[in-house]
């Protein structure tokens, strides 16, 4: 990829977390999690946003999220998990997109919120249809945004962006 070339970042929000009696960093998904993990990874496939790179939060409500999402692409994508991402507000989030290599056309981050709301918030210079008001409407568990740029991820800065798409995966109950 040149830096003239357009990059694709998908913002996915971790599946439904349980609450036991644990730290809040090695919370696991919730049942629903369980069931909406996959279907956010169905739906990737589906809609062709299957990334070259994942960077995962090291929470392991997202290691999981992204384990169940991953099975269900059809491809083997490479993951990197990054301490940095939990927690993080829009502008660290941002750092460490900046970082990625020129060779990775489309990357996904599996993240927390509010710094997953407030990126995709933050990066959305413009959008397509109805997809920004759903996504400030409600930016909830196992929903992901898709958002294009120019330049390179260097280029990435608020406003750089347009969301392409705001998605919300729900699996079946069975």
């Amino acid at each position: 990829m040149t830096e003239r070339d357009a990059a694709r970042l998908v913002l996915l929000r971790h599946a439904k977390s349980a609450w036991p009696d644990v730290a809040d960093h090695e919370r696991p998904l919730a049942p629903r999690g369980r069931r909406d993990a996959p279907a956010a990874g169905r739906l990737l496939s589906e809609l062709k946003y299957v990334p070259d790179l994942v960077i995962c939060s090291t929470a392991r409500r997202a290691r999981e999220t992204w384990e169940l999402a991953a099975g269900e692409l059809g491809a083997q994508v490479p993951v990197r998990h990054d301490e940095r991402v939990y927690g993080a507000d829009p502008a660290e989030l941002i750092d460490v997109l900046r970082e990625l290599p020129a060779e990775v056309a489309t990357a996904l981050l599996v993240g927390h919120n509010p710094g997953m709301e407030d990126l995709a918030g933050a990066l959305s210079g413009e959008a397509e249809g109805d997809a920004l008001a759903r996504m400030t409407e409600k930016f909830p568990t196992s929903a992901f945004a898709v958002l294009d740029f120019h330049g390179g991820w260097p280029a990435l800065a608020p406003g750089a962006a347009r969301l392409r798409a705001f998605v919300v995966a729900r699996g079946s109950k069975k």
